[in-house]
């Protein structure tokens, strides 16, 4: 399985994407809602990708709820995360019902399609950042544990990994990384505090985890996505996280100051990821192709991650009428 995770750009494949898709170097493609029309022709377009990869690949999305719901049309229609909890007035036990609920609608109805995760949950904190705000369950880790908890267990019923994101924490900072190159400047002992325990307290339910293209000032001067300090030293060796990192999107702007596409996914991998995102830009994505070394060897925890996702079959949708209240 490769260590590149690329996009499509419509309902069917280009004949230069199945050429893309054959590339040893590929291990995963990522769906928007440009990819969607309705469900037959979504699922077969899941069918083609399989098809035209040389080996077994990752099929993502991010199907979060509210504004970050890829596929709607056909879909459940599901709340923003951080809706949940003012919705049933701050009653944290019905909130964790129904984020459970809302973890196992959305990993049932992908896994019908042959989808095989969802990059989520959002484990930040409610802050100061608009890109997060309420795709956020709350804005302090006390409420946020409880609540991603609840809603893992979900998707993992329904056989679905999860990927933990943005470490060590994107909601305290105002810039939006798809544009900005967004700076924090607090000590690490407050972001570990503040961001970071939702991590550490979670840690051993994740599958995988995707760090923020932020660059913490004071801790590492490269964005978290790049830094060795906060990958190895702090994920793999301080928290003992022995699974899968994906990076954020190398198209973002956060993640320009690598360099061109190609460093961007060297220097990713080099700082401890195993698969690196380039989407929103096929000559980037094409760049990292030409250009990015072919591994010597297959990467052991996607190999795992891919054979542990598969090793479990949804369980059939329960009844939740309590979403009734937040959609």
């Amino acid at each position: 399985m490769g260590p590149l995770m690329l996009d499509c750009a419509a309902y069917e494949l280009s004949a230069q994407e199945r050429e893309m898709l054959d590339h040893p170097l590929v291990g995963g493609v990522i769906l928007f809602t440009r990819n969607y029309y309705d469900k037959a022709q979504l699922q077969a377009l899941v069918k083609a990708i399989r098809q035209a990869a040389r080996q077994p690949l990752l099929v993502a999305v991010d199907h979060e709820g509210g504004r970050v719901q890829r596929f709607r049309t056909g879909f459940t229609e599901l709340p923003a995360m951080g809706a949940i909890l003012p919705a049933v007035k701050q009653e944290l036990a019905t909130a964790c019902e129904l984020a459970n609920a809302c973890g196992q609608i959305l990993a049932y109805e992908l896994s019908e399609l042959d989808i095989d995760m969802s990059f989520g949950p959002v484990l930040d904190i409610d802050g100061c950042s608009t890109v997060i705000g309420d795709r956020a369950l709350a804005a302090n880790a006390k409420a946020v544990i409880p609540l991603a908890g609840a809603l893992i267990e979900g998707m993992q019923y329904q056989g679905m990994p999860v990927t933990g994101k943005h470490f060590p924490g994107h909601g305290s900072v105002v810039a939006d990384s798809h544009v900005a190159l967004p700076m924090d400047g607090r000590a690490f002992s407050e972001i570990e505090q503040t961001d970071m325990v939702v991590f550490k307290q979670l840690i051993e339910k994740l599958d995988a985890i995707m760090p923020a293209h932020v660059i913490y000032q004071q801790v590492d001067p490269q964005p978290a996505g790049f830094s060795e300090f906060w990958l190895q030293t702090v994920l793999r060796q301080q928290l003992q996280f022995d699974d899968v990192i994906f990076s954020d999107d190398l198209s973002m702007h956060g993640a320009s100051v690598a360099g061109d596409y190609p460093q961007r996914a060297q220097q990713a991998l080099q700082a401890g990821c195993d698969m690196v995102l380039a989407c929103n830009n096929t000559a980037g994505a094409i760049d990292i192709l030409d250009h990015l070394p072919h591994p010597a060897s297959a990467n052991r925890r996607l190999l795992a991650f891919n054979q542990r996702q598969r090793g479990v079959d949804a369980r059939g949708l329960i009844n939740v009428p309590l979403l009734r209240l937040i959609v």
